[in-house]
């Protein structure tokens, strides 16, 4: 049965003095109106009040949202409320755990940001971390484990949210549905969609976990080959991949657009890690890290994605940078030179070309269809020593079509793409759209004349 709450236990649980709680209840944001205790949901609807009010809300403007739309009512609702909550002191006798050894948990999986108290789902949790504990697990790469699923899910979640929000109920609001009548049909949304969360989870973990346990198989069989001093280090393949011009194209061509473009790249870039055995570490913005366990797959799979945008239409150049050696595993990223290496690289690409430092080349040896070009030693940013480069080539069979860059946006263009064309001191500009060739017009000191590229 829930574990009903006086005023004074609820303001102890939520840190809240019992004068303000009272306000918010006759605001009728908190309680039941002619009950004198509490449900343990009334301490969600405080996080909700709080996050709103932190946020520069006020408190009339809260209660009339809650009245309209059931703002905080309908977040407590679909948020799990414990039956029972419990002290630092009694949820570390109950798990066998010092105080310390608690905290220290706490804090390294967030908890803490609920305060003193813990309910009963966080127990269940913090059971689970205890009893992989006792089967041998360290307290630090189990912390390191907690943070992964935290973070994870909560993009997981954050998805979830953002794209009903988007598609459902501000579908549903162009309708005309106002007030309760929108509370009730996104309700109803919400309840028809939310079965299929926890199977979609369950099944994606169970792909990610054979894919996981294939390159788990690879880490085995380097073991004998490859040593390291450091627990989580291995021997990998990095690739960082971008767009060449990606925030003049935002700029020029605005968010929309933009985020179109990066849409088709996305699918493109997945497609050919897919394709070549390799996984996606992380995005950020049009920046994709990559990983492979051998340097073939990654410089392979830069030449796909080149060779594939090479040939989209109306498609910005990509550039990429490749580097061999250990990296460090921690909390779902790697770390260390190797990563900065190929980070640097990819910084320092030109437009389609794909860098590879000298250990993959020296890794590599020859490979069918790929030329290697000498490109000397390099000094590259945050870094003491120079670096041997080369650029990876493939030999392709036949003509690329020449294209023109338009010097605003940086897209490339084929003849029959080319909106508008403006000759200045005898060189052409080729232009994607009216836009671009207005902006170019207004200043064109600000753009650098390109070549056509091929």
């Amino acid at each position: 049965m829930a574990q009903a709450l006086t005023m004074l236990e609820l303001s102890d649980r939520c840190g809240e003095p019992a004068e303000r709680l009272q306000v918010w209840r006759s605001a009728g944001l908190l309680g039941t109106e002619g009950a004198d205790l509490f449900a343990p949901e009334d301490l969600q609807r405080i996080r909700m009040i709080q996050f709103l009010l932190r946020r520069g809300f006020e408190l009339d403007a809260i209660a009339r949202a809650n009245r309209d739309a059931g703002l905080v009512t309908s977040y407590a609702y679909l948020l799990s409320s414990p039956e029972r909550t419990y002290s630092l002191d009694e949820a570390a006798r109950m798990l066998g755990w010092s105080a310390d050894t608690l905290g220290r948990f706490l804090e390294g999986t967030g908890l803490n940001e609920r305060g003193a108290w813990l309910d009963d789902d966080d127990l269940r949790a913090l059971s689970t971390l205890k009893l992989a504990e006792e089967a041998g697990f360290p307290e630090d790469a189990l912390v390191q484990l907690a943070r992964v699923y935290a973070d994870a899910l909560a993009r997981v979640a954050e998805a979830e949210v953002r794209l009903f929000h988007f598609h459902i109920h501000e579908r549903l609001r162009a309708q005309g549905l106002s007030g309760q009548d929108l509370v009730a049909a996104t309700a109803a949304a919400r309840d028809r969609a939310s079965p299929m969360t926890e199977p979609a989870l369950l099944y994606f973990h169970r792909r990610g976990l054979e894919r996981a346990m294939q390159e788990d198989a690879l880490l085995h069989l380097q073991e004998d080959a490859d040593r390291f001093d450091l627990p989580g280090e291995l021997r990998a393949a990095i690739a960082f991949v971008d767009l060449a011009s990606f925030t003049p194209m935002t700029e020029a061509m605005g968010d929309e657009a933009a985020a179109q473009v990066l849409d088709r790249y996305g699918r493109l870039v997945r497609e050919a890690v897919r394709r070549h055995d390799g996984r996606i570490v992380k995005q950020i913005g049009d920046a994709f890290m990559l990983l492979f366990p051998k340097p073939r797959d990654a410089v392979a799979c830069a030449l796909g994605i080149e060779a594939r945008s090479a040939n989209e239409s109306q498609f910005t150049a990509v550039r990429t940078g490749v580097h061999w050696g250990p990296v460090l595993y921690r909390e779902g990223d790697y770390l260390g030179t190797t990563v900065n290496v190929a980070a640097r690289l990819a910084a320092t690409a030109a437009r389609h070309q794909v860098l590879v430092t000298e250990a993959v080349r020296r890794e590599l040896g020859g490979v069918p269809g790929v030329t290697f070009i000498p490109l000397g030693t390099r000094p590259l940013k945050g870094l003491t020593a120079e670096v041997g480069l080369f650029e990876a080539v493939a030999r392709t069979v036949g003509e690329v079509p020449e294209r023109s860059q338009d010097p605003v946006c940086g897209m490339e263009l084929q003849a029959a793409e080319v909106v508008a064309r403006l000759s200045i001191d005898g060189i052409e500009q080729s232009f994607c759209s009216d836009e671009c060739l207005r902006r170019f017009v207004a200043a064109p000191q600000r753009y650098v004349t390109p070549r056509s590229t091929t």
